[in-house]
């Protein structure tokens, strides 16, 4: 297993109480393909540098995990198809 550092922006339209399910989402994802999340860690919401899907701002998220490389792709292809997560960032972390 690998350590990986995800980034991910919520869409603003995603309610407050809600944020937690998204979060929770994406660790079952993680640990669906056999990882393990580490760390979480919501940094709130944010001002986007540049309007994505026309949203302004968003909420970010960082998540430590550790992962099979073999899972990457399903992780990316469920993140991608959730309407909640505007845009992400997954980067392998330095040994």
């Amino acid at each position: 297993m690998r350590d990986y550092e995800l980034v991910f922006i919520i869409a603003p339209v995603v309610e407050d109480e809600n944020i937690q399910d998204v979060v929770d989402t994406v660790s079952t994802w993680i640990q669906a393909d056999g990882g393990e999340v580490t760390k979480v860690d919501v940094w709130g919401q944010r001002q986007l540098a540049y309007p994505i899907q026309r949203f302004n701002e968003g909420t970010y998220v960082l998540m430590n995990a550790q992962l099979k490389p073999d899972a990457l792709n399903e992780l990316e292809r469920n993140l991608k198809l959730d309407t909640a997560v505007i845009r992400y960032l997954l980067v392998r972390m330095n040994e």
